[in-house]
């Protein structure tokens, strides 16, 4: 099954992207980035910023513009069963050039190992402006959210 994922969300001051791989299915239900209460990348990003927990879109997408964050994945549409990167299959790619014209981003951080796979054979001339970070899926068990923590405070 063919399937769509979300369009990028960022401000006209954004200066960091994070680009994810593809959206789960919970993510695709809620409607937003991350919709997975399991995925540990709300709680990273509000630990790292100092801030509450974000509790609804509306209040993510805050967290975001705040602390000027960009938000996209990888892939926008391909053909996928479930939510494992390994399921993804004809991946089309995100035009990052688009975005980039449009805000001012100076760091891209990847969430996981499929999207910096990703992200550096079809953008290897950025990969110098980008920081590959382990995924925050609930899949990977083993994720040290320190990682994470230390990467987002040294870009603010």
């Amino acid at each position: 099954m063919f399937v769509q994922g979300f369009d990028p969300y960022y401000n006209d001051d954004s200066r960091l992207l994070i680009l994810g791989s593809f959206p789960s299915i919970k993510s695709r239900e809620e409607g937003f980035y991350y919709g997975n209460r399991q995925n540990k990348f709300w709680r990273i990003l509000a630990e790292s910023f100092d801030a509450p927990m974000p509790q609804s879109i509306a209040d993510k997408k805050q967290l975001c513009k705040t602390h000027r964050v960009a938000l996209w994945d990888i892939v926008t549409a391909c053909e996928i069963k479930g939510s494992m990167d390994k399921d993804i299959r004809n991946p089309v790619v995100a035009d990052l050039g688009d975005l980039l014209a449009r805000a001012p981003i100076a760091t891209i951080i990847t969430n996981g190992g499929t999207a910096y796979a990703l992200f550096s054979r079809h953008y290897p001339q950025l990969t110098d402006r980008c920081l590959p970070l382990p995924s925050t899926s609930p899949a990977n068990a083993r994720l040290d959210k320190t990682v994470w923590v230390r990467a987002l405070r040294t870009y603010l």
